[in-house]
């Protein structure tokens, strides 16, 4: 079965296209390199992988492809604020026209969408029929981005899963658009101090990348696309001043904490209703702490690297 990834060459895009791959599928990403991560440029070369250098929106080449997975898009809520423009522009236009494309090519569609498009939640845990409210012009883009999915369906025959991702962390993840995780194990690791947007109580869904992974890896081998909305979440909120002293007690480390105003965009808390996902696939999710272990020895052999 051949694979399109696009956004192949960043953290999500790129952990997809490893793992498709190391499961045997046949896959080919496409990125424009614009924000790409080394390390997947270097884990993808490794595996043999292709990658096509081009902007979605203009890319060509969809014929051939049973499954298209696309995971490109502008990615940071605080950036998004200051140039919604260009959000819309990169994270809409090029859902329109890599979706076009692939329902023209009869390939079956997956859009990596983001739990931003609910904004503050009116129930907990946050179900796929939850009102969407984003707070962010990067939540806008997303669901934006769903409503085009939806009406290719409609229009085009397009055959699709929309999938809600939550809180994704893990190696590999961008220096400059990395999540809370990321920042807080870098930031342990050379001894700085953790720093907290708000109170610290605020509650997210952390997934580890690889299951997300595993989550689209069991949607195509079961033909699932019919046309729905899924949350790829836990289920399982943690604070972030929890996070906090996980991340000091795996890293080693006991580290000052320190506090900032709140961030405009942010939610207050955050967590997958995944009753749904659940009922048609399997899946164990990595446990925040076992899945922390695994990023901070990440880590420790980044930095390690970089300072040598």
């Amino acid at each position: 079965m051949k694979i399109l990834v696009t956004g192949g060459v960043g953290f999500v895009g790129g952990y997809i296209a490893k793992y498709l791959a190391e499961k045997g599928f046949d896959v080919v990403v496409v990125d424009s390199m614009e924000r790409c991560s080394r390390f997947y440029v270097d884990i993808l070369e490794k595996l043999g992988i292709p990658i096509a250098r081009s902007d979605v929106k203009v890319y060509e080449c969809c014929r051939g492809f049973d499954v298209v997975i696309h995971a490109a898009a502008y990615i940071s809520v605080a950036e998004s604020i200051e140039k919604p423009v260009e959000y819309i522009d990169n994270n809409v236009v090029s859902t329109a026209a890599i979706a076009y494309k692939a329902a023209k090519s009869m390939s079956k569609f997956i859009y990596i969408s983001s739990a931003s498009v609910y904004g503050n939640p009116v129930k907990l845990p946050i179900p796929e029929n939850h009102p969407l409210n984003p707070l962010s012009p990067y939540g806008l883009s997303k669901l934006l981005g769903e409503l085009v999915v939806m009406n290719f369906g409609k229009v085009y025959g397009l055959r699709y899963s929309i999938l809600r991702l939550f809180n994704v962390y893990g190696p590999g993840q961008s220096r400059d658009y990395a999540g809370v995780v990321s920042i807080f194990i870098e930031r342990a690791l050379k001894n700085l101090p953790l720093v907290i947007y708000g109170d610290g109580n605020q509650t997210r869904d952390f997934i580890y990348v690889k299951d997300v992974a595993e989550v689209i890896t069991k949607f195509i081998e079961k033909d699932l696309f019919v046309n729905d909305v899924y949350n790829v979440g836990t289920g399982r909120p943690i604070s972030i001043n929890e996070l906090a002293r996980k991340v000091m007690d795996v890293v080693g480390r006991d580290v000052d904490v320190v506090y900032q105003p709140e961030r405009p965009g942010d939610v207050k808390h955050s967590y997958a209703d995944n009753k749904k996902l659940l009922s048609v696939i399997n899946i164990d999710f990595t446990p925040i702490d076992t899945g922390l272990r695994y990023t901070v020895d990440f880590y420790r052999t980044y930095l390690e690297n970089i300072s040598s």
